[in-house]
């Protein structure tokens, strides 16, 4: 192809890294007793509320009952959090959810809500008895019109599948995640997922037009849109889009999806410095503009486990940082000339030293793989701390060494990688045992050390159960009394999500 060019042809790939199931996995405290939290005014299920559950839902096989069967829905994907739930409900409808909420409102039954069960911040799970309320069998396309470029789906859809059923008309979802395999597009809108296209098409907020959500006491509010203008008075989608379920239960969206690219080129560069990363960064967005859609920061311990942890080894030589690119667009020529001219630059310049670059889909796939199972080998280890965190460019990556200084002796592996296109960086820190020592000098540290940079304490994975505590280090406390008057109006008796984003006791 390109003089530049070094094709990326001996890495192989030999297995995915298996799921927790190859961990070893520690006993799960209970939430209640780990974190100290006090059980909110709420009812005991009894057994006549599953009678009229049984009457709200039309078959046996949307209620569990069974201990076995209950485990996996008290359990978050990560085994840190672990809740009490007794009874699964797997509504099939909107009107069944609208039932289901009205019903335990009345009751004044706490409710959890149950997507994809991919979140990192434990919001997905009971803390007590709470009813889980599983969309998983809300799961059906309504209708993809390709030339408004609108989908219209229910909330249990999973994101892989969209992105399947959009390809065949030509299109994309605006979002793409590590977790599509099994991540929900309800619990992806719920905690405003980023993911490494928010570059390119945006957050959330920007590409749904709109919602159907089931309030607390069991109205439907029915916020649907198929327009991108659509400036009729408040947009309360926004209300309910990052808010976790606390508010209200996303039951179906309607999204607007771009058309397909195609043409694509992934980059692998690597770097000696952070200010190379800056430069280089800086150079891609002026070159390669509009056909830019991912830029994203590993740095060196982060590539050297996940590739250790795969049993292969790395495409290029060793440097501190490496940094992936990936443009999309429709002309190939015009696309590979301008990926010609920024890399031609970026050697000249002397910020880039050595990189890779290819347009074969299977290398492209292996490339990624490098970044998109970053967490999955450092999760492999008994305990994983991670944080997403948006930070100042110029500090983007301050906080790895400090952290590494503080803990690094104590753990095995402290790494900072992430979507600098968008200054979200994750720091995961991992290792044998996760000890008291340990959690004293990660926390309140990481959150105090982001809020004197002015940065947020959660980029893109929400607040959930684990980060109440410390959202004040983002938000004023006039903006966290006014949540909770929201609050207070749309779910009076606080049966939605208990303990859940809003600090709590």
């Amino acid at each position: 192809m390109m003089n530049t060019t070094k094709i990326f042809a001996s890495m192989r790939l030999l297995h995915r890294i298996s799921k927790l199931s190859e961990r070893k996995i520690h006993e799960i405290p209970l939430t209640k007793d780990h974190y100290g939290i006090k059980r909110g005014p709420y009812a005991s299920v009894t057994d006549q509320d599953i009678n009229q559950f049984e009457r709200i839902l039309s078959t046996n096989n949307q209620i569990l009952l069974r201990p076995e069967d209950t485990a996996e829905y008290n359990r978050d994907y990560f085994r840190y959090v672990r809740g009490l739930g007794t009874v699964v409900l797997k509504p099939r409808s909107t009107e069944e959810v609208s039932a289901i909420l009205r019903y335990c409102n009345i009751r004044r039954l706490a409710v959890s809500i149950f997507g994809g069960n991919t979140g990192v911040c434990g919001g997905s799970v009971p803390v007590f008895d709470e009813i889980i309320l599983s969309m998983e069998l809300m799961n059906r396309i309504v209708s993809i019109d390709e030339y408004s470029g609108l989908l219209v789906c229910e909330a249990g859809c999973v994101l892989a599948k969209l992105e399947d059923e959009l390809s065949k008309k030509g299109m994309i979802m605006p979002l793409d995640l590590g977790s599509k395999q099994s991540c929900q597009i309800g619990g992806n809108l719920a905690t405003n997922a980023g993911g490494i296209r928010l570059m390119r098409y945006g957050n959330l907020h920007g590409s749904v037009l709109g919602l159907e959500t089931v309030l607390a006491n069991g109205e439907v509010i029915d916020l649907m849109s198929n327009f991108k203008k659509d400036n009729t008075g408040y947009h309360l989608k926004h209300l309910f889009i990052g808010s976790e379920g606390t508010l209200g239960v996303i039951t179906r969206v309607a999204m607007s999806c771009p058309v397909a690219p195609t043409t694509q080129n992934v980059i692998l560069l690597g770097l000696k410095t952070y200010n190379a990363v800056l430069q280089t960064f800086l150079q891609a967005k002026k070159q390669l503009g509009e056909i830019l859609t991912s830029c994203e920061l590993i740095d060196q311990a982060s590539l050297e486990y996940t590739v250790e942890h795969l049993k292969t080894s790395s495409p290029i030589d060793a440097f501190p940082f490496y940094i992936l690119l990936e443009t999309t667009g429709s002309h190939k020529e015009d696309d590979e000339e301008k990926v010609r001219q920024f890399l031609e630059f970026s050697l000249e310049e002397g910020m880039v030293t050595d990189g890779i670059i290819t347009s074969e889909p299977s290398k492209i796939k292996k490339l990624w793989q490098l970044r998109e199972r970053i967490p999955a080998a450092t999760y492999s280890n008994n305990f994983c701390l991670t944080y997403d965190l948006s930070l100042p460019l110029e500090q983007f990556y301050s906080i790895v060494p400090a952290i590494r200084k503080r803990v690094g002796h104590l753990v095995n592996i402290v790494c900072g990688f992430g979507h600098i296109g968008d200054c979200n960086l994750h720091l995961n820190i991992a290792g044998n045992i996760l000890s008291e020592e340990i959690r004293k000098l990660v926390e309140p540290y990481v959150y105090e050390f982001t809020a004197s940079l002015k940065g947020s304490v959660s980029a893109e994975h929400g607040i959930g159960l684990l980060k109440p505590g410390y959202m004040k280090y983002s938000k004023s406390t006039a903006a966290i009394a006014l949540m909770k008057q929201l609050k207070s109006i749309m779910d009076p008796n606080g049966i939605l999500n208990p303990y859940k984003v809003l600090p709590y006791n």
